[in-house]
């Protein structure tokens, strides 16, 4: 991504951060959009730096310092999106046992974005070898929640 249009990004999502959920969705149908967006967007990076410490792609460090930058940022905006009222709509593969155990999906989610925020620290060491050592420990707790709380 060219450094104005990742800065441009960056930017927008930031914005998007710093309103209360409430405000930021007029529809249970815009929350849906906002953290499925945020989930791809981050799966995108996320996946691409698997790919390098599984070795299905070359270890490019600018690359993965470019993606560690985004993940870190786009872990956190997900669970703006899942706000009461989102738990039905187009096309959400939420498991209704989400909206049950909200108390459990938080503390998923932290554990998730801690993991994510180590392999952001490592993508940006320039180290092959530290993206691989923090790589699988994040990718599990992804997992976590996707068995429990997403359909396939």
């Amino acid at each position: 991504m060219k450094p104005m249009i990742r800065a441009l990004a960056v930017l927008a999502v930031t914005a998007a951060v710093s309103v209360p959920a409430a405000a930021q969705f007029a529809k249970a149908e815009d929350a849906i959009n906002y953290r499925q967006s945020a989930f791809a967007l981050l799966g995108h990076h996320f996946g691409r730096l698997g790919a390098m410490a599984n070795g299905k792609m070359p270890y490019d460090a600018a690359v993965a310092a470019s993606d560690g930058e985004i993940i870190a940022l786009v872990s956190k905006l997900p669970i703006t999106g899942l706000v009461p009222g989102s738990e039905k709509g187009h096309d959400t593969r939420a498991k209704p046992e989400l909206w049950k155990e909200m108390p459990k999906v938080k503390e998923l989610y932290q554990d998730m974005t801690t993991e994510v925020q180590k392999v952001s620290v490592a993508a940006k060491s320039g180290s092959l070898d530290q993206l691989k050592a923090a790589f699988g420990p994040a990718a599990q707790s992804c997992k976590a929640c996707h068995d429990n709380y997403r359909a396939k």
